[in-house]
């Protein structure tokens, strides 16, 4: 396994760190049965959104009619997700990008169905829950097999550095991301089940649609430092779950007010 001063440096390069094998076939096969269990039971119970983000960059891709299954918190479902969030391999890739106070912020499952997945224009993640210090990273837990005809994830590498831009969320028109990121220059990130993909929310990135005839199923975390916090005004879903040392700005008032 590369050192952590490997993976910083890395991370730090290129803006994002791919963890080949991070989760081993047998504990994947136990995270995709849960996996599978809570898209049923959200279709079960009629409350699963089944589409993607709309709006002119959206439309700008061309796509056609696609649909999407996704849920936030899959570790308020189901035990095995919450023991992967804290496995001790996965909290070691993360301990070296984000350092030894490791905070759970949410999580998402990700079902692209097949031939019609949705696709995401390339965007950064910034504005959709900021963080003073800006440590805010994603890890996409691969649970599936992803190819870019499965409309696997595409990146910009180095593309962090820009920091924070507006109207970079990917949901409405951006000529600055349209005329330097267009989705089609963006570097593949092909994955098999159990490696992870680690990005800074700066780093621009974005998906084609799934045009296969399998499904694409994936979970992404946003993890940020125990020495940071989110900013005030973002109702974002903050589990404010501490998987590995310390919060450092928790208190009566800050835990309270997550009731």
């Amino acid at each position: 396994m590369p050192t952590a001063k490997s993976i910083k440096a890395s991370f730090d390069k290129n803006g994002y760190y791919l963890a080949r094998g991070l989760f081993k076939p047998a504990q994947m096969k136990v995270l995709e049965r849960d996996f599978d269990r809570i898209v049923d039971q959200n279709r079960r119970l009629l409350d699963a959104p089944n589409k993607g983000w709309g709006g002119k960059a959206v439309e700008r891709l061309k796509a056609g009619e696609t649909t999407l299954i996704h849920t936030h918190q899959v570790h308020f479902y189901s035990a095995a997700w919450l023991q992967a969030l804290q496995d001790k391999k996965f909290l070691d890739v993360t301990e070296a990008i984000l350092g030894p106070d490791i905070v759970l912020h949410h999580t998402k499952l990700f079902q692209k169905p097949a031939e019609k997945g949705a696709a995401f224009p390339t965007h950064q993640d910034w504005s959709y829950f900021p963080s003073e210090k800006d440590t805010m990273i994603a890890a996409v837990i691969h649970v599936s097999q992803t190819t870019d005809e499965m409309g696997c994830l595409r990146v910009y590498p180095s593309s962090q550095k820009i920091g924070r831009k507006s109207h970079t969320n990917g949901q409405e028109y951006s000529r600055f991301m349209d005329k330097n990121y267009p989705l089609e220059g963006a570097k593949v990130i092909a994955g098999e089940p159990g490696d992870v993909l680690f990005f800074s929310y700066f780093t621009v990135h974005g998906s084609k649609p799934n045009r296969s005839n399998r499904l694409r199923k994936s979970v992404l975390a946003q993890l940020y430092s125990g020495q940071d916090r989110i900013e005030e005004g973002n109702y974002h879903a903050d589990s404010r779950l501490v998987l590995r040392g310390w919060s450092h700005v928790a208190s009566q008032k800050y835990c309270e007010g997550h009731r």
